[in-house]
Order: C-alpha cells, then sequence, then structure tokens
C-alpha cells in the first residue's frame, strides 16, 4: 500500500502476546474490525515457556507455543486479522490514529499497545541454550517444575529476594547470587531471606556460565573481588535481574512510569484517549499469562466504549 491508502480498522492491536490476542478475540467477538500486527511470532514470551503449568483450564501442562498458536486460531475464528510485520511508526493524537509498518499503514479508530516486556538477560554461556530448559525469567511461572532441587536465582532486589522465598517453599535448596555484599531489597524481605534455612547467599558474585546435558546442571560463578570461580550443582537458574518494557515505539508520546511501563488506569486506558496498553508493557504489580489475558479483554471491551462514545 505505498500509494498512500490506509486499510481502516475498529481495533489496531500492536504486540501478538497473550494480552494482544485476548484483546483480538474480545474485539473481533463484538464485531469490530480488528488488526492485530505482531513481529515476530505469536505468542511473545509465553511462545518460548516449555512448560505452562498454571494457566487455567488445562488440567495437564500445555506448552507455551501450542497455547499461542490456540490463541491465534481462536480470534481469527472470529474474524480478527493477524498480520506478521514490524511496526515503525505510529500517529497516536485524534479520532483516528495512524499505524506504519515496514510495508503498510492502518488507520483505526482505536489502537492498543501489547508489546510486552523483555527480560534482561544475564549475557553469560549457556544462557541461551538452555532457555526453558533450566534457564527461567519466572519463578512463579516455573518454580513448581523444580520441587525438591536445588536452584540458584540471581540478582539482589525485591524481585530476587522475594522469589527466592518463594522458591524455598518447594525448592531444597536456594542460592542467592549477587554481585555485591549487601542486599538491594526491602529489609523485611532481607530478613525472611537471613532467617531462611534453604536459602544461601553468595556475595560479591556473578554468573560465569551455564552448563548441562539436556537441561541445566551447574552454574559457575565468579567472585568479582578475587576473580575465584566456583561450580553451584543446580537444577534451575531464575534469572531476576529486572525487565525492560517495549516501549520504544511510542517514547515519548505516552506517560510512561520511571522504569518505562506505560501507564494506565484499571480500564487499561492510557493518557491519550482511544489509546489503550494491556500485559506486561504496562505498570502493573504481577506480569503473568492469566493477568495479560485478562487487560487484553478488558482494553478490547473499553475500546469498544470508545467507537460507541465518537460515533
Amino acid at each position: 500500500m505505498e500509494d498512500g491508502t490506509f486499510m481502516t480498522y475498529d481495533v489496531i492491536i500492536v504486540g501478538g502476546g497473550p494480552a494482544g490476542f485476548t484483546a483480538a478475540l474480545y474485539a473481533s467477538r463484538a464485531s469490530l474490525k480488528t488488526l492485530l500486527i505482531e513481529r515476530f511470532f505469536s505468542g511473545g514470551q509465553m511462545a518460548t515457556t516449555e512448560i505452562m503449568e498454571n494457566y487455567p483450564g488445562f488440567e495437564q501442562p500445555i506448552n507455551g507455543l501450542d497455547l499461542a498458536m490456540q490463541m491465534e486460531a481462536q480470534a481469527k475464528r472470529f474474524g480478527a486479522e493477524v498480520v506478521f510485520d514490524e511496526v515503525t511508526e505510529v500517529d497516536l493524537e485524534g479520532d483516528v490514529k495512524t499505524v506504519k509498518t515496514a510495508y503498510s499503514k492502518f488507520q483505526g479508530k482505536t489502537v492498543i499497545l501489547s508489546m510486552g516486556a523483555s527480560p534482561r538477560a544475564l549475557g553469560v554461556k549457556g544462557e541461551g541454550m538452555f532457555k526453558g530448559r533450566g534457564v527461567s525469567y519466572c519463578a512463579t511461572c516455573d518454580g513448581a517444575l523444580f520441587k525438591d532441587e536445588e536452584v540458584a536465582i540471581i540478582g539482589g532486589g525485591d524481585t530476587a529476594v522475594e522469589d527466592a522465598n518463594y522458591l524455598s517453599r518447594m525448592c531444597k535448596k536456594v542460592y542467592i547470587v549477587h554481585r555485591r555484599d549487601e542486599l538491594r531489597a526491602v529489609k523485611v524481605l532481607q530478613e525472611k531471606a537471613f532467617n531462611n534455612p534453604k536459602i544461601e547467599i553468595v556475595w560479591d558474585s556473578v554468573p560465569d556460565g551455564i552448563l548441562g546435558n539436556d537441561t541445566v546442571e551447574k552454574l559457575i560463578v565468579k567472585n568479582v573481588k578475587s576473580e575465584d570461580l566456583t561450580t553451584l550443582n543446580v537444577a534451575g537458574v531464575f534469572v531476576a535481574i529486572g525487565s525492560k518494557p517495549n516501549t520504544k515505539l511510542v517514547a515519548e508520546k505516552i506517560k510512561m512510569s520511571d522504569y518505562g511501563y506505560i501507564l494506565t488506569d484499571e480500564y487499561m486506558k492510557t493518557n491519550i484517549p482511544g489509546v489503550f496498553a494491556c500485559g506486561d508493557i504496562r505498570e502493573k504489580p504481577l506480569r503473568q499469562v492469566v493477568t495479560a489475558a485478562s487487560d487484553g479483554a478488558i482494553a478490547a471491551f473499553f475500546a469498544e466504549k470508545h467507537i460507541e462514545g465518537i460515533e
């Protein structure tokens, strides 16, 4: 569509994770002309999860990619269109929004942003190889897979220490590997960790490599002061050094938190009328597939209400 013409939709959804596809399902089922644009593959981070045990409705674990494919097919069944392309620019002001991709231009009465967030990676040898096979970025998602095993968690902030306390309920032992000689977590979380006999803190240390065969078997850590290497025999490595919201597309165009997450109200509304945000990209206390799906449903519902208002 390089001739300057536009395809016009009621709802344009940017991002095809569980939030985006749930929004597409609810919007298309409400007979809204719906377009979802995803730059890589359906499912987002969910699609990289080998085993999901905590998404409601599945007695047996389901593969994240399989669930993503089901979500996509369900949205398409009600008429949602799915385009795999990269959004390069958005104009969110006015009653009609414009979304440009590498190959096309689209207009929409509403836009739902659901580009997700990316966990910060360690950048050490073996991390990519064992992602989903012992390396995890979500303790509440995958912790139960390591019952009675020894695991390590990397980080020293609130999330890392809270996750360590959580993992200790099911794991035999939990190492907290922290690059400094004191934790950054709030004192109440620190005290819980210090008083937990299952938790051992490895101070002044950083990951140096992850080893194993089919799954993780060892974590090599290096002391940042002595540079000595130590091997921890663990079945799982949980990375809790923060995440980065994928908000580059809308930088300086929409109101965000100090950490770069989009601010919304409980209706998923942003500060721009007709623009909604849902899933991991928005400021929220819990980032899970089930909460992303909930966000998507709410965003689509109030996108419909917005359209009714301007029409």
